[in-house]
């Protein structure tokens, strides 16, 4: 939580001293007019460095979630400033990304709709990094069961209110964690400061949690529960409850 917090004022002081505005988007993150990803990347990895930290996975690395499925078009290209890729066009360029950056997870790296591509794209990146399935599994036990035959993927998020019940969403990581497949404990947009997904992700081991940027209370609110649960039980076991 330290590191997260101090690389994230790193960064506002980085973009403010670039002349990007530093208003905060819902998810409390910063929204600077950059159109290329790779100089986005850039950037969080000089304040990761200015913030006094290593790049890397023995250090801080970098979750990516490029929403791909808001950028495909008709045609079934995808369109990233103002250029036209393949499915194939745009795995090069995350294989490149991660040659070049410290991506350790990729979120939604392909569309919602194009499981072919996801299945290359497991292909070639499955072995190196964490490939999360949101919009293409949305934490359903069944779609999720499509993905693991068809060798999408490597690991799902997992939204409550997506799916709609504890029992379902628990359904949906027995799932995964049956097949060896992650799970990715998420916030949804549209958020409140109940801190009941904190609590989900510890009980179930699932190992990481995404709630958002350290600002506003019904992100921080997240956080402080986490913190809560490791000094009151230090030594909590994990594991998906049976």
């Amino acid at each position: 939580m330290r590191a997260g917090s101090e690389i994230y004022a790193a960064l506002k002081k980085k973009l403010a001293a670039a002349g990007h505005p530093v208003g905060l988007g819902d998810e409390g993150g910063f929204a600077p007019d950059i159109a290329q990803p790779e100089e986005v990347l850039a950037t969080i990895v000089s304040a990761i460095e200015a913030a006094g930290y290593t790049p890397g996975r023995e250090g801080v690395a970098i979750a990516m979630d490029p929403a791909s499925s808001e950028f495909r078009a008709d045609d079934g290209s995808y369109v990233v400033a103002g250029e036209r890729f393949s499915s194939d066009q745009m795995i090069e360029r995350y294989e490149k990304i991660v040659d070049d950056f410290p991506v350790w997870l990729l979120e939604d790296g392909l569309a919602e709709n194009d499981w072919e591509g996801w299945q290359r794209l497991t292909e070639r990146l499955g072995d190196r990094i964490e490939l999360v399935g949101d919009d293409i599994f949305c934490t359903n036990p069944a779609i999720i069961s499509r993905g693991i035959e068809k060798g999408v993927a490597n690991a799902s998020l997992i939204k409550l209110n997506q799916i709609g019940s504890v029992s379902e969403t628990l359904d949906a990581q027995r799932t995964c964690a049956a097949a060896g497949y992650r799970q990715f404990m998420s916030h949804r947009s549209g958020e409140t400061p109940d801190t009941f997904i904190a609590d989900l992700a510890v009980a179930t081991g699932c190992g990481h949690i995404k709630t958002g940027a350290p600002a506003r209370g019904e992100r921080v609110a997240k956080y402080n529960r986490l913190m809560e649960i490791s000094a009151e039980h230090p030594e909590l076991p994990y594991g998906l409850p049976e």
